[in-house]
């Protein structure tokens, strides 16, 4: 029995080592050749993402003056490793007079960050992250209708697992009463008291001492 491969449409001067085929309704496989290692084409794995970061707790010429503070942004990270919820990563590669070479976009998950200390970076905090794509699963609900006669066949419909749709991270305000602290507003609100830091750093047009606060002022809350 003579076999022909064609690779990328080109004829190639080899044969498979061994072949499967259906005899009787059952898989037999017959060995041809000696074979080698071989490789089985699978999908696609998860894109994974690493990058290191610098959290600059002074003031620089690219931070516009408006960096939140590196507490802030390590709280972050904390709530997306542990919210098992995806988010979406965005890297934008720009010229330095500001043309977009090309952009990233993914729907990922905080895998894991790390924070390396580093004296050469002085009060500034370097963050090693770790991302993995996101692929939104579920489950596909098949509906079967029966023949209407026996002569005919029932028919099946297959409706598609739902997908959960983005949506844009809501912002809450919280009015200052007699006797708040941020503390007490961050516990309330957001769960964990020493998250006050967080309420400071979005208010700090409104709020010049984090120990000061005053009735009446609307604080925005984090998201």
């Amino acid at each position: 029995m003579a076999y022909k491969m064609y690779l990328g449409g080109v004829l190639m001067p080899i044969t498979p080592s061994k072949v499967t085929v259906k005899i009787n309704n059952q898989n037999k496989t017959m060995t041809l050749i000696n074979g080698e290692e071989i490789n089985i084409l699978k999908a696609a794995a998860l894109s994974a993402v690493s990058f290191e970061l610098l959290l600059p707790q002074v003031s620089y010429p690219f931070t516009n003056g408006g960096a939140q503070s590196a507490s802030y942004y390590i709280s972050l990270f904390e709530r997306l490793k542990n919210s098992k919820e995806p988010f979406q990563w965005i890297l934008n590669r720009q010229r330095p007079a500001g043309g977009m070479f090309f952009y990233t976009n993914l729907t990922v998950g905080m895998e894991n960050y790390e924070l390396v200390d580093d004296a050469g970076a002085g009060f500034d905090v370097k963050v090693k992250v770790s991302l993995k794509q996101y692929r939104a699963y579920g489950t596909k609900t098949v509906k079967l209708k029966p023949a209407p006669t026996p002569a005919e066949k029932p028919k099946a419909t297959v409706q598609p697992a739902p997908r959960p749709a983005p949506s844009a991270p809501k912002k809450s305000t919280y009015t200052v009463k007699s006797g708040d602290c941020l503390w007490n507003i961050a516990k309330k609100y957001l769960g964990d008291g020493s998250r006050y830091n967080e309420i400071y750093n979005l208010n700090k047009d409104k709020i010049k001492n984090p120990n000061l606060i005053y009735p009446n002022q609307v604080l925005t809350l984090p998201s």
